[in-house]
């Protein structure tokens, strides 16, 4: 047979556009490991690598499972006992109006299914601006817009509700909010949160409550959940593992679907479509959930302590540095200080 010449194999263009910016700069550091240097990485959101460890009782239901051989399929919306125990989470969150619950392949495909769920192309939901780049990336995979709203660096990085008001047009369907903030560690007041669920009330959107690190508050207290101040307006209320267990390597997130049930269940029918089409999230990992929900949680006052000093640490440290600065964040374990150099990002790194 005649030789042919091979052609390029490209990617679909809606690529194009997609980057996770955190990921892309962490290529240039590895670059310089390779010259000899040494890197302190500060990017990427894992306590494992340094001194935290999942709490052993969190452990020990993991080993248990895979010893009882719960190492098949599970159902797709996720096990009995892990549903039970996230809609008991959900009561003591102060989430009265609960629709649906489920588990999925860590909090990130809780943030894929809910927004392919929701966006056609060419429609929107608003972002906060800085963001967590996996719901950019996700966006620019469904073919959807990005629309981003401003958080305010001098009020503590709450989110400008002017500008969501402004930016709500025609095609938004939904407001992402992210509490407390990824990578600000900012903390909504009660009354933003108030505000925000008002403006999706009148424009009819769905409200997407990422409050993976709703348990680590350097501060005190307990988080106030959105879904818990607005129950009649469709929340998702994206949880895990990863951060408030210290487990993110498991893979483990479930979503809290609440609102007044008309409004929302044709949405949640289709998020079950995407989780039947993957079938199952991981199993034996998913016998962590009630024992990690249902306590102790004796290792969440060491966990905020240790974040707390070297928040405190490192807020002081960046506010000495000139051209530097830093709004003490308030959860999560995130600070966001602020270079202020002329050059881009990619060009300063």
């Amino acid at each position: 047979m005649p030789a042919t010449q091979t052609r390029e194999i490209s990617p679909a263009q809606r690529l194009g556009n997609l980057r996770y910016a955190i990921r892309d700069l962490a290529s240039a550091a590895e670059a310089v490991v390779k010259q000899g240097h040494k890197v302190l990485y500060l990017n990427v959101g894992d306590p494992n690598i340094f001194d935290f460890a999942t709490p052993a009782h969190v452990v020990e239901a993991v080993a248990q499972a895979m010893r009882d051989n719960k190492n098949g399929y599970a159902p797709s919306p996720g096990i009995p006992q892990a549903l039970e125990a996230i809609r008991a989470e959900a009561a003591r969150k102060g989430i009265t109006t609960v629709r649906d619950v489920f588990v999925t392949i860590g909090a990130s495909e809780c943030v894929d299914v809910c927004l392919t769920a929701l966006l056609n192309p060419g429609e929107n939901v608003l972002t906060p601006a800085p963001d967590y780049p996996l719901y950019s990336a996700v966006l620019c995979k469904t073919g959807a817009e990005l629309n981003s709203y401003y958080l305010n660096e001098e009020d503590g990085w709450q989110p400008e509700l002017d500008d969501i008001r402004r930016k709500i047009n025609s095609r938004t369907r939904g407001i992402v909010l992210i509490n407390p903030n990824n990578p600000t560690g900012a903390i909504c007041t009660r009354k933003m949160l108030e505000d925000i669920a008002e403006l999706a009330r009148q424009h009819n959107l769905l409200i997407i409550a990422d409050e993976i690190y709703d348990k680590l508050i350097l501060e005190g207290g307990e988080l106030t959940s959105l879904a818990a101040v607005a129950p009649d307006v469709p929340v998702v209320t994206i949880g895990g593992l990863s951060k408030n267990y210290l487990a993110p390597g498991w893979r483990i997130g479930w979503v809290i679907a609440s609102g007044e049930g008309p409004a929302i269940k044709p949405y949640v029918e289709g998020v079950h479509k995407l989780l039947r089409a993957r079938l199952s999230a991981n199993h034996p990992e998913q016998y962590a959930i009630k024992v990690a929900l249902e306590g102790p949680h004796d290792h969440l006052v060491e966990v905020n302590a240790k974040l707390k000093r070297r928040r405190d640490l490192t807020v002081e440290a960046c506010n000495s540095i000139p051209h530097m600065s830093c709004v003490p964040p308030l959860g999560a374990f995130y600070a966001f200080p602020k270079i202020d150099v002329p050059e881009e990002d990619d060009v300063f790194v």
